[in-house]
């Protein structure tokens, strides 16, 4: 049985916006541990199990108890990639108590979790090629090119992007990183810009910033937007 009939991927994630909003982490680090884990670890345990690539308890068998504990891990990582101070694992042991209910975590066992979980990446963690610091840039850059750029938050773009990372079906589009970042700036721009404000041809200019294709991007952008603003 896939691992997948087990456990949803929505919780995870819910759970890893959540501790990162109260760690108060940054946006790179919290963009790099989804990465991380929802694009990376998660999808990547039922084969790295079922080749028996590990005997460890913490995945014979796999809880949910252990997700969330991976989850933290994949922050923990982050910050210590991103921060010039990152975090102990005191913080996060910290988390865990009051947050993982089933099972209480010592600090072996996350040094055991960090070292398992970065096997399961067979120890590629790198973090330059996720989609938020492609958003990031795009929109640091339309807002050079454009005046109504001014009415575009970078928040209101980060709220698009937790949206598709909590909806699995939409976990493909972030194997294309610089696609997804030019359809969800496209996507909030449509979204919180006003209609009559719409003079700058933002979509030409994310298409002749990226190379993106007119029709792949009117494609994606039409299935994000049926996503976010379609309730589930």
């Amino acid at each position: 049985m896939e691992m997948e009939c087990w456990f949803e991927r929505l919780p995870m994630v819910e759970f890893l916006i959540q501790s990162s909003h109260h760690l108060q982490l940054s946006p790179i680090v919290k963009y790099s541990a989804l990465s991380l884990f929802a694009d990376r670890f998660f999808p990547s345990v039922p084969a790295f199990i079922k080749g028996g690539n590990s005997s460890s308890w913490l995945l014979r068998p796999v809880t949910e108890s252990a997700f969330h504990l991976f989850v933290l891990i994949s922050l923990w990582i982050s910050t210590k990639i991103h921060d010039s101070q990152p975090l102990s694992v005191a913080c996060f042991k910290s988390l865990a108590d009051t947050s993982i209910k089933e099972q209480h975590f010592t600090t072996r066992n996350f040094l055991q979790a960090e070292v398992l979980f970065m096997q399961v990446l067979n120890f590629e963690i790198g973090t330059t090629n996720i989609a938020f610091l492609f958003l990031e840039d795009l929109w640091i850059q339309f807002k050079g090119v454009a005046k109504v750029g001014e009415l575009l938050s970078i928040e209101a773009c980060m709220e698009v992007m937790d949206l598709l990372y909590e909806k699995e079906e939409m976990s493909v589009l972030f194997r294309s990183p610089h696609s997804i970042a030019a359809a969800i700036l496209v996507v909030s721009y449509v979204i919180t810009v006003p209609k009559q404000k719409w003079e700058f041809p933002v979509l030409g200019w994310v298409n002749f910033v990226t190379s993106c294709k007119e029709d792949d991007m009117i494609k994606m952008v039409t299935v994000i937007l049926k996503h976010v603003l379609v309730p589930s």
